[in-house]
């Protein structure tokens, strides 16, 4: 008996009862690898003593204060750190407690930017179809994944999608990708100028696309056309880095890769590391300066922001993966990941794709890899490969819907920053054998 609304309401879960490292364990004694960090979440695993410590020492020294009376010296020293090693042009960061809120309040300050330089009439937000961007309201209208927004239409924002760059499922055969890159950004301006540019006020993309289409990075130089079309139409490019960035892809900010700075960037999973519940808007100085010298204020708030506990723990998980240059290791065991999974189902007759950045991976599983013909859907083969994969003691993070919300399984890999050869190849033999046990079901 549960008095918990569990997201599966008639499931059995195993009780957590503890971590350490690259595992969690059960109540049962059973250890699990945790090779999606949950959700792309816990980049340094579990029970890293130097963040408990840090923690700890908050705790001593200050749980709580309120932002409309106080500032704290942990707060202000994570910023610090996340400005000292931001994009070109960041100048502030805006702390929350998650990635669905960060996504809201970069919403709001892309609207209350252009109410306070004079441009009210901006409003649309253009995103791509099959992203995520979180699940309270203003991010769930702009995420476009179908079958999450279904049953919520009527109480969602008009929002404008357009295609993802996702090569595997819409490069051309011959295309090159070049020319896929450009094709696709094209379709971001054919929508703006659609819409009438003077309406727009953001363009909102994962700069690798997460969850919902499994580790799907940008083509050639897709995002460097993005940012120069909208620099061309004065439209805000937000990029959604909540769960690919903060060194899950190799470098600390996942747009580093594409030689691309944002107005906005949300941040969250692995700032904190799962420690506590913390994220972050990132903003441009040009946003700061209008709020500054405009109305003086952003309007909007929540009681947590900028909690000290939180900020401490973050602060602490950012000091530990400096400090141990865990981004060069994110790099090499992520390298070694991809020889892996290559060398495990490269040749495997239901597996379309192996794709990613870093220590974030997507394996697309196809029913027939010639003509990339996905599964049947009521198969649910993306839940029968995680049932196999816990059997197995091996945590994954797999989806349906990888097409278009209904069509399509993936399975996505986020394993710990900590990660070694021996857990990689463990975390890749335990998937084979769940991957086969699910084909076989």
């Amino acid at each position: 008996m549960t008095h918990i609304l569990h997201r599966q309401i008639n499931s059995t879960l195993p009780v957590a009862s503890g971590g350490k490292g690259v595992e969690l364990f059960d109540s049962n004694g059973r250890a699990y690898i945790d090779a999606s960090g949950g959700a792309a979440v816990s980049c340094l695993g579990h029970g890293h003593p130097d963040v408990i410590a840090a923690m700890h020492r908050q705790a001593d020294t200050l749980a709580y204060a309120h932002t409309s009376f106080f500032t704290s010296d942990v707060a202000e020293a994570l910023a610090d750190r996340l400005i000292a090693d931001a994009p070109a042009g960041i100048s502030h960061a805006y702390f929350v407690s998650g990635g669905s809120e960060a996504v809201e309040a970069a919403l709001k300050m892309a609207r209350q930017y252009f109410v306070e330089i004079g441009q009210p009439q901006r409003r649309n937000i253009v995103a791509r179809k099959q992203s995520y961007h979180g699940n309270t309201l203003g991010a769930l209208a702009t995420g476009g994944n179908e079958w999450r927004r279904a049953q919520f239409r009527p109480l969602l924002i008009e929002t404008h999608h357009i295609d993802p760059c996702f090569a595997y499922r819409f490069q051309e055969a011959g295309e090159s990708d070049e020319d896929y890159a450009a094709r696709a950004a094209q379709a971001l301006e054919d929508r703006i100028i659609e819409l009438g540019p003077e309406t727009v006020m953001a363009f909102v993309a994962e700069t690798v696309v997460g969850a919902t289409a499994g580790a799907v990075p940008p083509v050639a130089d897709y995002l460097r056309r993005v940012r120069d079309i909208c620099d061309r139409y004065c439209v805000l490019l937000i990029l959604d880095e909540v769960m690919c960035g903060m060194g899950r892809t190799g470098t600390l900010h996942a747009c580093e890769q594409d030689g691309v700075a944002p107005d906005l960037m949300t941040i969250a999973k692995g700032l904190g590391g799962g420690y506590q519940p913390i994220g972050a808007v990132l903003l441009s100085q040009k946003i700061f300066d209008a709020f500054a010298n405009g109305s003086g204020l952003f309007q909007h708030g929540h009681t947590y922001i900028c909690h000290p506990m939180a900020c401490a723990a973050a602060l602490a998980v950012q000091e530990v993966i400096a400090r141990d240059r865990l981004l060069d290791n994110v790099k090499a065991m992520g390298a070694h990941l991809v020889r892996r999974l290559s060398e495990r189902f490269g040749n495997h007759p239901h597996i379309g794709d192996i794709r990613g950045r870093g220590l974030f991976m997507g394996v697309e599983l196809v029913e027939n890899r010639s003509t990339k013909q996905p599964f049947d859907p009521k198969r649910k083969l993306h839940a029968r490969v995680k049932k196999a994969a816990m059997a197995n003691g091996l945590l994954v993070y797999p989806m349906g819907g990888t097409i278009d919300g209904a069509s399509g399984d993936h399975v996505l890999l986020a394993p710990p920053f900590i990660c070694d050869v021996a857990a990689i190849d463990a975390i890749v033999e335990r998937l084979g054998e769940a991957v086969g046990e699910a084909l076989r079901s």
